[in-house]
């Protein structure tokens, strides 16, 4: 079994979870459906759940280092955050 003891750890593996849980769903639905142009609104559905648990999961993260990183430490990761979400954009 896992001990959890970070509230922030427990939230973010949570946010995973469930995440997992509707990619799963999106998919049996896709087989489901057996058809094309729904399993293509599924995934439109799923393509906007995914950047945002990221950025939620990521958020979250900030928040626990927050206390325990030096800024110096926060710049390059926030940097590559927003080359993420700069990349993402520009797709």
């Amino acid at each position: 079994m896992f001990f959890v003891f970070e509230k922030i750890v427990l939230g973010m593996a949570a946010l995973r979870f469930i995440s997992s849980f509707l990619e799963f769903t999106g998919a049996f639905l896709m087989l489901r459906f057996n058809s094309v142009e729904t399993a293509f609104k599924i995934n439109a559905l799923l393509a906007v759940t995914g950047p945002t648990v990221m950025i939620t999961v990521t958020s979250l993260g900030l928040l626990g280092l927050a206390g325990k990183a030096s800024l110096q430490g926060l710049v390059p990761i926030l940097t590559g955050i927003a080359l993420i979400l700069y990349g993402v954009h520009k797709l």
